[in-house]
C-alpha cells in the first residue's frame, strides 16, 4: 500500500527498498486498486494477504491477462 505509486514503483525498480520485491526480483506492475480512503486501502490489504496464491492469481489474470506491465498506462 502506498500514497505515491509512481515513487514506490521507482523504488522497486531500482532495488532501493529491501523486502519481498527486492527479494524476489519484482519489478512489473501487473495490478493495482485506488482507494479514495485509507481504511478501506487498509482492510483491502489485509483481505488480500489472507488470499491463497491462486486467488491472487486469477485477481491478476482478470485485470491483466498478458502480465503486461501497467507502469506506463498510469500517466
Amino acid at each position: 500500500m502506498t500514497s505515491d505509486l509512481e515513487r514506490r514503483i521507482h523504488e522497486h525498480r531500482e532495488g532501493l527498498t529491501p523486502g519481498f520485491a527486492w527479494k524476489y526480483g519484482c519489478t512489473r506492475l501487473v495490478w493495482y486498486e485506488e482507494h479514495w480512503d485509507i481504511g478501506s486501502a487498509i482492510q483491502r490489504e489485509k483481505s488480500l494477504k489472507r488470499w491463497n496464491r491462486q486467488w491472487k492469481l486469477d485477481l491478476v489474470e482478470a485485470m491483466n491477462p498478458g502480465w503486461d506491465d501497467l507502469y506506463l498506462t498510469l500517466w
